[in-house]
């Protein structure tokens, strides 16, 4: 997939329904904008600074020196999103927008993990957008929660900020182990070995990406 432009489509800053997960230690700074409020119903607010946290601190990082923006929207505005960015005019599970480009120079290794600024200043990772009723009919043909599906989803969006992919099979299998990982130590049956790996040309939309223009 190709890279993004630096700002997605949640923005930083402006305050303006934004639903921010109370500060705590350990946690990333997640700034989470609800635009349906179905997201706020299932605890989306507490969901995502975990499940970031998670995938981070699996990955050595400090989760507190990193931040991420997330947009919480429906199929209708991810579907825009996915037209406007990727030109694929069909809504998605989840898309994301990195910062700046991490990814790794040889297949199947994993990018370095940036560098926070030696400030304090939390790194701000990129941006990320989830469609609701893409991931509840999902998790509906799943059998499985929506809250694990949103987990998944989430962990595997962060993983695009940080440079992982799954364009070929060593890094699909390098991202997915991480994914499982970080789901197991959340209380989360493995995905992949539920419902099997997707073939790799349906790697693709279904299984988030990052937006390009």
């Amino acid at each position: 997939m190709a890279e993004a432009q630096a700002s997605g489509p949640s923005g930083r800053g402006d305050g303006s329904g934004q639903a921010q997960a109370p500060e705590a230690a350990g946690l990333p700074e997640t700034d989470i904008l609800i635009e349906d409020p179905r997201w706020a119903a299932m605890g989306l607010g507490d969901l995502a600074p975990r499940a970031f946290a998670e995938a981070l601190a699996g990955l050595g990082a400090d989760p507190a020196r990193f931040a991420v923006s997330l947009l919480a929207c429906d199929d209708a505005r991810i579907r825009a999103l996915n037209a406007d960015f990727r030109g694929r005019d069909a809504p998605t599970n989840v898309l994301s927008w990195p910062s700046e480009e991490r990814a790794s120079a040889e297949p199947g290794k994993p990018p370095a993990l940036p560098e926070p600024a030696q400030d304090g200043a939390a790194l701000e990772l990129g941006d990320i957008a989830i469609a609701f009723d893409t991931c509840a009919r999902e998790a509906a043909a799943a059998g499985i929660t929506m809250q694990d599906h949103a987990a998944h989803l989430l962990i595997h969006a962060l993983l695009h900020l940080l440079g992982y992919d799954h364009e070929c099979d060593a890094d699909a299998t390098l991202m997915e182990g991480i994914e499982a990982n970080t789901l197991a130590r959340m209380g989360i049956s493995d995905p992949y070995e539920r419902f099997g790996r997707p073939e790799r040309a349906d790697r693709g939309s279904d299984q988030g990406g990052r937006g390009q223009r």
